[in-house]
């Protein structure tokens, strides 16, 4: 990719200039360097990316679920075909290793790409029949909703665009789709590989911005539907203008989430998983599980294994194959993860086992060049209590929190003492257990016995305030469809009921 590339969007099948006169710089997190340059969208650019979508919604809604299928895999295919290149444009926009984008952010993405073509192709669009009595019966057919919008988030940018652009064409729907403003270099790429895989110009259009973009997306009379990834505070504004244009939508939001290590646990498999939980992508997930409750019974145990293992952590060069941690991905959210590891420390007075704010030790060994980016030490603080604000409040960094219990029911009665169900976890060796106490926690998506494992097949979706329906799997298919009832009289009249009730004459 070369040093600098613009951004304007993608419309009608082809990238054009913007008509918006504000831009900002996409910033390489691992070295603070400029790497793109990315026009606001105008209203005008919105309005056409819409349009484009209305004029191309009849063609595409109509064409058959097979056909669409055989587009979608092409372009299935030809995402992994260009696995490092795409890899590449993550790792520099988001700061991840590229041993995290080239092994889980692209194929994972096309894996839920050919899912959906698959889906669609066998029969994932059929709707039901039954008889109703001996002269009627019922069938259900699934219609597409029209132009939808996709509002993406910064921390898995590509992955979480395919996310919501398959299942959304698949059904035959045309999206409107809006990168985070500060990783947006994946979008127009995206554009490009369903353009060459044979998709209508028009079904899928790009436009780029911050929350104005979103909100004079979500308003619009001609949108359908829409989709958003981001945290709570943003979603609820989202959610809630798009709920009183009666729009569809699906919110997939922030959590503060749990992981439980019961007392029979398996200490290795323990600390792995609440490693996994809190440390992969540099803390960066929604569905962290960065409260974890472990029994007093087994502190000490927990707490050596858990310092000795964090050398596993290894920040460097991001295009090492070694290299498993980056930098945070701006400015913006490297203050914030700071300011709570200082009120951690400071005003929580919560006991640091690891890390904190001093980062020499983890830039020292690093190249010259990605010195200066927004780099982290991975942090744990222990014997914390629910009242510390590191406990309650959703970081997305890597901060582990671990609060420490002397009886299952205690903890999982504190694990739901959240206005957030995002995620949860439970470590054990009696299975029995393990589903009993999964079964009692409020979260919409659950482990036992590890920890962050998204398949294609598994549909995800928060509790509480952690949003509303779900995506991936056969039921995130049926968030992209409305259904239509009807019941057919084949005795050619109406019933006996109506009839009684009804004047001679009509």
């Amino acid at each position: 990719m070369p040093p600098s590339m613009d951004r304007h969007t993608f419309i009608n099948g082809a990238p054009r200039p913007s008509h918006g006169s504000k831009s900002h710089q996409a910033i390489d997190p691992s070295t603070l360097e400029p790497i793109a340059t990315i026009h606001t969208s105008s209203e005008t650019d919105l309005g056409d990316a819409i349009q484009a979508g209305v004029k191309a919604f009849p063609n595409w809604s109509s064409t058959p679920a097979i056909e669409r299928s055989r587009i979608l895999l092409k372009a299935a295919a030809i995402l992994r075909s260009r696995t490092h290149e795409l890899a590449v444009i993550e790792t520099r926009s988001t700061g991840k290793p590229y041993s995290e984008t080239s092994q889980v952010d692209i194929p994972t993405g096309a894996d839920v790409l050919e899912y959906y073509a698959n889906l669609v192709a066998s029969g994932g669009l059929n709707g039901e029949s039954f008889p109703l009595r001996s002269t009627a019966w019922v069938y259900t057919t699934k219609a597409a909703l029209g132009v939808c919008v996709g509002i993406g988030a910064w921390n898995y940018p590509i992955q979480i665009a395919l996310w919501k652009s398959s299942p959304c064409l698949a059904a035959g729907n045309c999206m409107v789709y809006k990168p985070s403003e500060f990783t947006s270099l994946h979008a127009e790429e995206l554009a490009k590989i369903y353009k060459e895989a044979g998709v209508p110009d028009g079904v899928f259009n790009v436009v780029y911005g911050g929350g104005d973009v979103g909100a004079y997306l979500t308003k619009h009379p001609d949108v359908a539907k829409v989709s958003f990834t981001g945290q709570v505070s943003t979603g609820r504004k989202v959610a809630g203008a798009a709920a009183g244009e009666m729009k569809y939508v699906t919110m997939e939001l922030g959590g503060k989430s749990p992981v439980i290590v019961l007392p029979d646990a398996d200490i290795e498999n323990a600390v792995d998983g609440a490693m996994m939980a809190n440390f992969f992508s540099t803390g960066q997930v929604c569905t962290n599980g960065t409260r974890v409750f472990v029994p007093r019974s087994i502190k000490s145990q927990f707490e050596k294994r858990l310092v000795e293992k964090m050398s596993y952590i290894r920040a460097g060069d991001l295009y090492d194959e070694n290299t498993n941690f980056g930098p945070l991905v701006s400015k913006s959210h490297y203050e914030k993860v700071v300011g709570y590891i200082k009120h951690g420390i400071e005003v929580d007075k919560a006991r640091l086992l690891y890390g904190g704010l001093d980062t020499e030790v983890l830039t020292s060994r690093l190249p010259e060049k990605t010195r200066k980016g927004l780099w982290v030490r991975p942090t744990v603080f222990t014997d914390c209590t629910e009242s510390m604000r590191i406990v309650r409040e959703e970081i997305f960094g890597p901060v582990m929190a671990i609060l420490y219990y002397d009886i299952v029911e205690e903890a999982v009665k504190r694990a739901n003492d959240t206005p957030l169900g995002l995620a949860a976890g439970v470590f054990g060796k009696d299975i029995n257990q393990c589903h009993q106490v999964i079964s009692q926690l409020e979260a919409g998506i659950t482990w036992i016995n590890t920890w962050g494992e998204s398949p294609a097949e598994m549909a995800v979706g928060g509790w509480k305030q952690s949003g509303v329906g779900v995506e991936n799997g056969r039921k995130g298919l049926e968030a992209w469809v409305r259904n239509k009832s009807t019941l057919v009289e084949m005795g050619g009249e109406v019933p006996t009921v109506f009839t009684k009730v009804l004047p001679s004459k009509l």
